[in-house]
């Protein structure tokens, strides 16, 4: 099964609106819960993909499927673009990133809006670099998305995906499944009152495209000198590919 047809709530409808719906019920907790799911490890992960999109020194940055916005803040205080957007189909979420970014005093300069990045209404090669954490597992088409975010992106910048993967090695694979399928699961439903999310998230890693199939994906949308990075014994993968 392919990750498009994974959905958080009916097998039967169309997976954007159910994605929208999901991040809604979850943004109050999404923040909490992520620090739970990977022991803070995800904050380390995150570090490591704006590193590599720093060596191309991006001036205008998109953050698809921003969510709370923990990239783009990331993104505003390492490499400090001139203009950094982070776009989300919830509109849960991004009340939350707002929120943060009026917090942290950065709300003048890093900004959010609703799009659905299937169909982005931004121009054609507009951003030196788009970043994707966590997000193309939702997609409800996988190939038309990297597609659009290749049309945004500007001629020699770079596409970075972060993305949750499957451990190929004992015993972390056995570990990682155990973890995903039970622990998750219990705990999603307690803390964000959502049985169905927490549910959908090992499913959909389980099924998004991983390694060099990923890869290919990157390549039949246009990208070049596309590579990846496996971390924490290939708990999480980061992708890029240029234009």
């Amino acid at each position: 099964m392919k990750a498009e047809e994974v959905k958080p709530y009916d097998a039967n409808a169309a997976k954007t609106g159910q994605v929208r719906d999901m991040f809604d019920s979850i943004a109050p907790a999404y923040d909490v819960m992520n620090r739970m799911m990977t022991f803070g490890i995800d904050t380390i992960w995150r570090r490591k993909a704006v590193d590599m999109v720093g060596a191309y020194k991006p001036r205008r940055v998109l953050d698809v499927a921003t969510g709370t916005g923990d990239l783009a803040f990331l993104i505003d205080e390492r490499l400090k673009p001139e203009s950094l957007l982070g776009i989300d189909l919830s509109a849960g979420m991004l009340a939350v990133a707002r929120d943060k970014a009026r917090e942290r005093g950065v709300a003048d300069r890093v900004s959010f809006a609703i799009e659905d990045c299937l169909s982005l209404s931004l121009p054609d090669n507009s951003y030196d670099a788009i970043t994707v954490a966590y997000g193309v597992r939702n997609f409800e088409n996988l190939a038309q998305g990297f597609a659009e975010m290749y049309r945004v992106l500007s001629p020699g910048g770079v596409l970075c995906v972060i993305e949750l993967s499957t451990p190929e090695h004992f015993p972390m694979r056995q570990l990682y499944k155990f973890y995903t399928y039970t622990i998750i699961p219990l705990v999603g439903r307690i803390v964000s009152r959502d049985k169905q999310a927490y549910t959908y998230l090992p499913r959909s890693v389980a099924a998004v495209a991983q390694g060099e199939e990923m890869l290919d994906i990157f390549r039949t949308a246009g990208f070049k000198n596309c590579r990846l990075r496996r971390l924490t014994f290939g708990a999480c993968t980061i992708y890029m590919g240029e234009k």
